[in-house]
């Protein structure tokens, strides 16, 4: 079993709380198969949409355009740029799309393998998907939930403080996050408080250091874990909810203005159709 299940069961035993803690573990979890299932689920869906907008396109540059290009080769006018210009991209996919896709999985295979085995690539990715502008609020919440939710289970269940943020560590998958934990449990261990200790790191939340810092200063540090955990959890739901929304129109548009600049190209040709004959 999990280290976490461990130190939770066996100070719930001491403690003589076994049933409370296992509950609480059962919703924990509960959670955590949601969370993991909503963000599997928004991953998956813009992924299904692009490899399914990307078949669309390759078929119709590819097929679609080299037949209807054909009508203009035997006329002696030079072609518009933009018609020009699809059918050197036309060509190209015909020649090169098998390169294209051993090249393309050939690099994702490379990468995820580099991510998993390079820690410093690894640390350098993570800290740049906390920059990105919708991604890293996502990825800070998720990450700040489980350890808020772990922490609050492990404190509450009798675990002293710096044990549980050493444990707390494991649940969390980002290195610049997990470092900055790391670094906050040795402010805490040197007297510092915890809301102040996981402030310095500017990397989570400012609502979720008030909740800590609160709940210290009120003697009710567990409940406080639980409720910044709630928090973050339902903000991940909301923005992960938003972004599936907005995810259909904005693939729409996209795939709306490829297929126009392919129709363009097309009907430009036979717009200035008298001209090319002459």
């Amino acid at each position: 079993f999990p280290i976490l299940f461990r130190s939770t069961v066996e100070a719930g035993e001491q403690a003589g709380k076994l049933d409370h803690v296992l509950e609480r573990l059962a919703d924990y979890v509960e959670r955590s198969q949601e969370m993991s299932a909503k963000v599997t689920q928004a991953a998956v869906y813009p992924t299904i949409m692009l490899v399914v907008a990307t078949g669309v396109v390759m078929g119709m540059m590819t097929y679609v355009v080299p037949q209807v290009v054909s009508v203009f080769e035997g006329i002696n006018a030079e072609l518009p740029l933009l018609t020009r210009g699809m059918i050197a991209t036309s060509d190209f996919l015909r020649q090169a799309w098998p390169v294209l896709i051993f090249g393309g999985a050939a690099a994702v295979w490379l990468f995820r393998r580099t991510l998993r085995n390079n820690e410093a690539f690894r640390r350098n990715w993570h800290a740049r998907m906390l920059g990105w502008p919708v991604i890293g609020r996502l990825v800070r919440g998720a990450n700040t939930g489980r350890f808020m939710r772990t922490l609050g289970i492990l404190f509450g269940s009798g675990v002293p403080i710096l044990e549980a943020m050493r444990i707390g560590t494991q649940v969390v998958e980002n290195l610049p996050m997990r470092e900055a934990i790391e670094e906050a449990a040795k402010r805490v261990r040197e007297g510092q408080g915890l809301g102040r200790s996981l402030a310095a790191s500017k990397l989570f939340p400012p609502i979720v250091v008030h909740l800590v810092s609160s709940g210290e200063s009120s003697g009710r540090l567990d409940e406080m874990l639980e409720r910044a955990a709630d928090n973050q959890e339902k903000e991940v739901e909301l923005r992960i909810g938003v972004l599936m929304k907005l995810m259909e129109p904005v693939m729409t548009v996209v795939m709306g203005g490829i297929v126009l600049v392919i129709v363009l190209a097309i009907l430009l040709p036979i717009f200035d159709l008298n001209t090319l004959v002459k």
